[in-house]
This record gives C-alpha cells, sequence and structure tokens, in this order.
C-alpha cells in the first residue's frame, strides 16, 4: 500500500513567466535579447532553489499572457512567478494570476544596481523600467480579488533572492499542508478542549486529508513486526540515543517493538503526521502501546514525520509547517518560569524531535508517566542552544485557524532529569509577562520548538495560506 516515503514528499512545482510590452520590439531592436538574457538568469536561479520550475516562457502581449496562462494551469504550479523585465500591462499577466489556481508573487529585477545614465538611451532605460508596471498591477490584482505580492531588486541582489527564497519555501510548506496526509490516532485526552479539533476544518483551511485511525491499526502491525524488524529499531536507538541504567530492557524491547508498528503504520496509511492518545485500562495491550510510542514515534519525527502525543492534531501539524522549513519543529508546553535567569523552560514528556537536540538524547526508564498510564521508556534532551522560533496553530471562535510563533534564544542551564525534553528559552524580556502574552494569543497549551528564526518564512506561509500570523512579544 505504500506510494512515498512522508518525509521526501514532492518539491514545490514553481510556474515561470517572463514578459514584456511588444510594442517595444520593433523601436528598439536591442532591447528584447537583453530581456531575454536576464529572463534566463532568473530561470537560471530560481532552478537552485529546492524546487521544480516550469518555465512558460517570454509574453510580449495579451494573448501571448493567456496562453502561458493555460500553460502553468495545466502544470498544477504550486506558487506562479512573474518577472516583470520592462513595462507589460496588466491584460499580459491578470489572466495568469486567475486562471492558474496558484498564488502568484511578481518580480522586477533590473539587470544591476543603477542605470548608467550619462551613457544611457531610452532602448537601454527601459530594460531597467520593470518598476513601472508594479503599481497598475497592484491596482489591478485588488479589483480583480487577487492577492498581490512582490520582491524587487536587481539580478544579483542576494538581498532580493533571499526574499524570493521564503516564497518559493512557504510554497512548499503549503504544498506540504495541501496534499499531506494526517493521521488521528485514539481519542482526546479528558478534558483538554483546547486540543480538540474539527476535522472538517483541517482540509477547510489548510488542505489535505485526516486519516482517522484506531490503536488497533497499530496493534495488529505490533504484533507482525519481524524480529529483524524490531532488532533494527533497537539498533538505531542504541546509536542514537545514550540509554540510561533506568531502562529496563524489556521495556525498551517492547518500545522498539511499537517503533516497528509504527513505521508499518505511517507506510500503510501514507502518512505525513501522526498525533496520537489512549488511555488504556489495567496493563491491556492497548495502554502497552500508549506507553510504547515515544522511542518510535521520536524516530518517525527525526526523519520527517511528526508525531506528538495528547490527541495534538495542530500541534502536528504546527511541528509539520516547521520541519518542512528545515527548522525540525519539537513538542512542546510549558514546564516552569526561571525568574533568576530570565528564561522560560519548555518542552514536553514523550517524543521529541531527535534532530535538532543540542546534545545526544537521551532514554530514560520511566516507572510513572505523570498524568498517563503505563510506564517505559522516555525521551530527554534540549533542544540546540541559538535562535529558535515557537509555531503553534491556533483556532478562534468561529474556527478559522491562525498561526501563533515568536522568537526567542534556547540557553544553557539546569534541567530536570526526569525523561522530558526540556530548553530554556531567553525572550528577552520578564519571562512572567512574556508567558502573559503567548498565553492570551490563543495557542492553546502545545505547540512546535524550531530551531532558526522563522518569522520571515511565516509571515509569507500566513500570506500564501490566508491564515493570520500573531507574532508575540511581551
Amino acid at each position: 500500500m505504500t506510494t512515498r516515503t512522508p518525509a521526501v514528499a514532492r518539491r514545490p512545482r514553481i510556474g515561470l513567466v517572463a514578459g514584456g510590452l511588444g510594442a517595444y520590439w520593433s523601436q528598439f531592436p536591442g532591447l528584447l535579447p537583453q530581456l531575454r538574457r536576464s529572463a534566463d538568469r532568473v530561470a537560471q536561479r530560481m532552478r537552485e532553489f529546492d524546487a521544480d520550475v516550469v518555465d512558460a516562457g517570454f509574453v510580449s502581449d495579451a494573448q501571448e499572457g493567456a496562453a502561458a496562462a493555460d500553460t502553468l494551469r495545466a502544470a498544477d504550479c504550486d506558487l506562479i512567478v512573474g518577472f516583470l523585465t520592462t513595462y507589460m500591462t496588466a491584460t499580459m499577466l491578470l489572466p495568469i494570476a486567475q486562471r492558474s489556481g496558484a498564488p502568484v508573487l511578481l518580480i522586477n529585477l533590473q539587470p544591476t544596481e543603477a542605470m548608467d545614465h550619462a551613457a544611457f538611451g531610452t532602448g537601454e532605460w527601459l530594460a531597467y523600467c520593470g518598476a513601472c508596471p508594479l503599481p497598475e498591477m497592484a491596482n489591478a490584482f485588488e479589483r480583480a480579488g487577487v492577492a498581490f505580492r512582490s520582491v524587487s531588486g536587481h539580478l544579483e541582489d542576494e538581498r532580493a533572492w533571499r526574499r524570493i527564497g521564503r516564497w518559493v519555501r512557504a510554497a512548499g510548506v503549503r504544498a506540504a499542508l495541501r496534499g499531506g496526509r494526517h493521521g488521528l490516532m485514539g481519542h482526546l485526552y479528558p478534558g483538554m478542549y483546547d486540543v480538540s479539533t474539527d476535522l472538517t476544518m483541517v482540509p477547510g483551511r489548510l488542505g489535505g486529508h485526516v486519516e482517522v485511525l484506531e490503536f488497533d491499526d497499530l496493534r495488529v502491525r505490533a504484533e507482525a513486526a519481524t524480529g529483524d524488524e524490531v532488532a533494527a529499531r533497537l539498533d538505531e536507538a542504541r546509536a542514537l540515543f545514550e540509554i540510561t541504567d533506568s531502562v529496563d530492557p524489556a521495556d525498551l524491547e517492547w518500545a522498539a517493538r511499537v517503533a516497528a508498528g509504527l513505521d508499518r503504520l505511517v507506510a500503510d496509511f501514507d502518512l505525513d503526521s501522526l498525533a496520537y492518545y489512549h488511555r488504556g485500562l489495567d496493563g491491556e495491550v492497548h495502554e502497552r502501546l500508549g506507553a510504547g510510542m515515544i522511542l518510535g514515534a521520536s524516530l518517525l519525527t527525526a526523519r520527517g514525520v511528526p508525531a506528538c502525543g495528547e490527541y495534538e492534531l495542530r500541534t502536528s501539524l504546527a511541528m509539520l509547517i516547521a520541519d518542512r522549513f528545515g527548522a525540525g519543529g519539537s513538542f512542546t508546553e510549558f514546564q516552569a518560569l526561571h525568574f533568576r535567569d530570565d528564561v522560560v523552560e519548555m518542552g514536553h514528556d514523550g517524543p521529541g524531535h531527535l534532530a535538532i537536540s543540542e546534545r545526544r538524547p537521551l532514554l530514560r526508564g520511566l516507572g510513572v508517566y505523570h498524568g498517563k498510564r503505563g510506564y517505559g521508556v522516555s525521551v530527554e534532551f534540549d533542544v540546540k542552544h541559538g535562535p529558535v522560533t515557537l509555531v503553534g496553530l491556533g483556532q478562534t471562535r468561529d474556527g478559522r485557524y491562525r498561526l501563533i510563533a515568536a522568537e526567542g534564544e534556547v540557553v544553557g542551564g539546569p534541567l530536570l532529569e526526569i525523561g522530558n525534553t526540556t530548553s530554556r528559552v531567553d525572550f528577552g524580556c520578564d519571562p512572567g509577562e512574556w508567558t502573559d502574552a503567548w498565553s492570551a494569543s490563543g495557542v492553546g497549551h502545545h505547540w512546535a520548538l524550531a530551531t532558526g528564526r522563522l518569522l520571515p518564512e511565516l509571515r509569507c506561509l500566513a500570506d500564501l495560506t490566508g491564515l493570520d500570523l500573531v507574532e508575540v512579544r511581551a
């Protein structure tokens, strides 16, 4: 039943079209060849991104624009990039924006940083006036109900290319959400109103598909796991983790069996993410499965299939967003505030994103999972020290989703040794005031902790998806 490896989903497909006003070509014979060279350079740079580029060529009038629109619509692009090489009318690009079914980014990249005013005539100047049609496009797009966004610079302007790259990466994340298959296994942790999710709103607001799973779907696959599969997970655990003396070998072997079952589950249902919880009772098999999830869920998350506990579908989606931006994204909540050091301590019991651990992650044996039933092995580490971004997915009273984010820095210091992921995050302000501001955002009590500063990328993603972005600062 396996169709692909979820962590290696398809690259975003970027449509590219360049254009200019055809009336100029006979007036200034050297202009079109120069503009085509610029278009070739843009196509070359676009192909350097981790994306597939569909080049619809160079258009000179409305008819050619309409033909390019048909080409790009058929290509099912995730983002259309329109390169304004010189002045062109809105009729040349509006059909592309309307028919493609994809967001459109307009770029105005003149040949160099500045014109040579003493040497230039009209033909040379026209190669620099891609900015001229930008207000026209913005006005036409607004009146036609098409979202407008643009990047201006010059062909070798790395600042502009960084901005373009953000849009390309955001288009890839949008595509991952729209085409994603998200597993939801078990049931809600009793009483967690904030975690409950209207399953219709996931495809309604983000696209994708929610696959409702039973713990029995995992049970039969864990039972069917071969000795070699279990041994492979054990070998992986021993290679990746520091294993403390508190780990019972039988508990570790059970966790490896559950991990092998999870691998089969993810493959059989073609999942890109997974959220789960099962309370269980009196040590029966479903309770043991729920207690044995942490190792396998952490291994999946490190491979790009975010998996989190407590039935937190919105947080598994936030983790997917962070991961597809290349920033990891570990399952996180508040743990404590440290007012002497002005840091917020945050993390979670259960799975973590091993790829963004500051040190070799540790497996600790626990006889009690606080607030949950069962026992077994748990993961302990802190996220890499340095800049981080918190990424949450909130839901408003009218059912709308919104991105919620904040930037801080993970710093070193004392950590609990209780089988939890824990990071000390400095937000540059009083931790109590910051905690109040974050809680007031409507984020819910879980989120993804990602490495790096992601706010510029998240702003692009919010624009492309139509989600509001709440940026939290104290």
